[in-house]
């Protein structure tokens, strides 16, 4: 028997290495794939945000509004959490896990854990301290600022479970294992769509809390899936298993380094929201509660462009960590455009019906009236904010975000404008709405400039 004919049976019995479809196959379906569990599921934790907006509109106007007044920073929480430390947490662990790293992803994991709780509580503190006059600042004032602060108070004073559930999950997704945080956070929907109507209408025999209610069945769901998640990622079925390991400022640095900046970017964009908010407040209760249910579907858009997002963070950082520069730019390229032909499809009809969503929550025709202009103004222009939204998260993913928070910086400034503008009077809100079209554009040129101009290589 000749030794080449051993090596070559040797070799014929090795088992075949399996194939990463995170480094190899076409593009769309694996990001379909990594993307549709997390959009699934995150639509339907913002279908339950709507929910609870429809059974607190029951409770008149000024519940409406105190629940408008709390939303813009609760996006604020979970934009800094999610979109902003949580893409650094994924692009950590993808670029660990596409170097074959798998205890340096364990180890980020852990580090993962010590900065949610620390984030946690300093949203605890400030929100505890300073809702009040965060909300009258927004245009809050006698019943509508009551049950927006009760309503703040038990939201934040949950903020650590809160974080700590949503930073642990990006380390899953960035290690390519989205099922697992999809079916805990599909689990802890149908928690809060059972909970949440009978704590704030007062079913079964509960007691009637109100406003109050919806923020106690998210705090009580956030805490349950928490639970599920440690204990998951402590036993040895998880793919990243969460223990102990030496802190690290190297580790802290990799998260933080593009979680922070990213972080900032997020505080942005919900302040943006905020300014709007704000200036509507100048206008009147009414105002708010317009402004708010319209502002609402752009949040129903959110779960799609943040699920699809997270998908290209997680192909764009595996294969960079594995050398495939030139793969990783056209994961950026194809979900952009994907992307953004579903939310401008969306933005299209709700922009020339728009009383089809308007028209769930309220017939005031006032309310109505402020909601349908924003649509009018604002929903043509969804495709171009989500190629905004799924290039920042490319950057995320390629530590390469300072073009995209060029853009942000465009969208906040004309937003900060826009309000100061109306609150002075010197604008209506109308001529606000379209200021800010015109800031989404610009923004959404710089983001597109700065991709082609950025190496991906270095």
């Amino acid at each position: 028997m000749s030794l080449t004919f051993v090596n070559q049976t040797a070799a014929a019995a090795a088992p075949v290495a399996p194939v990463n479809r995170l480094l190899h196959g076409p593009l769309l379906p694996s990001l379909i794939r990594l993307a549709l569990p997390t959009v699934v599921v995150l639509f339907m934790t913002t279908l339950l945000s709507v929910a609870e907006t429809y059974f607190v509109s029951a409770l008149g106007l000024d519940a409406i509004a105190a629940a408008s007044l709390v939303v813009p920073v609760m996006m604020l929480m979970t934009m800094v959490s999610n979109g902003g430390i949580g893409g650094g947490v994924s692009s950590a662990v993808a670029r660990a896990v596409g170097a074959g790293r798998q205890d340096e992803a364990e180890s980020l994991a852990w580090h993962t854990l010590i900065i949610a709780t620390v984030a946690g509580a300093l949203f605890s503190l400030v929100l505890l301290l300073a809702g009040p006059a965060i909300y009258r600042s927004l245009g809050g004032g006698g019943a509508s600022l009551r049950q927006a602060t009760l309503y703040s108070n038990i939201l934040f004073g949950g903020a650590i479970p809160f974080w700590c559930l949503m930073l642990l999950q990006a380390a899953l997704r960035g290690a390519g294992n989205v099922k697992v945080p999809a079916m805990i956070m599909f689990g802890g929907v149908i928690a809060g769509l059972a909970l949440s109507p009978v704590l704030i209408s007062g079913w079964l025999g509960a007691p009637r809390m109100g406003v109050a209610g919806a923020g106690v069945a998210q705090v009580l769901c956030n805490v349950a899936a928490l639970g599920v998640v440690l204990r998951y990622m402590r036993s040895a079925a998880s793919t990243l298993r969460l223990r102990r390991h030496p802190l690290r400022r190297r580790h802290f640095a990799a998260i933080l380094g593009v979680g922070l900046p990213s972080a900032v970017n997020a505080v942005m964009s919900a302040m943006s929201i905020t300014a709007l908010t704000a200036a509507a407040g100048a206008v009147g209760v009414a105002a708010i509660a317009g402004y708010g249910i319209a502002s609402r579907l752009d949040m129903l858009l959110v779960p799609l462009m943040f699920g699809f997002g997270t998908a290209a963070i997680t192909l764009v950082g595996t294969n960079l960590g594995a050398g495939n520069v030139a793969r990783a730019r056209r994961v950026a390229i194809v979900n952009a455009l994907f992307v953004a032909a579903i939310v401008g499809a969306v933005g299209l009809v709700v922009a020339r019906y728009p009383r089809l969503w308007l028209g769930l929550f309220t017939n005031d025709a006032a309310v109505l009236a402020i909601g349908s202009d924003y649509l009018h103004v604002v929903a043509p222009f969804y495709a171009v904010i989500g190629v905004i939204f799924e290039l920042y998260f490319a950057g995320q993913g390629a530590r390469r975000i300072l073009w995209p928070m060029s853009a942000s910086v465009v969208r906040f400034v004309v937003a900060l404008a826009a309000m100061a503008l109306v609150a002075r009077g010197v604008v209506s809100l109308h001529t606000a709405f379209v200021l800010v079209a015109a800031g989404i554009v610009v923004a959404a040129s710089v983001s597109l400039l700065g991709f082609l101009r950025t190496r991906w290589d270095r």
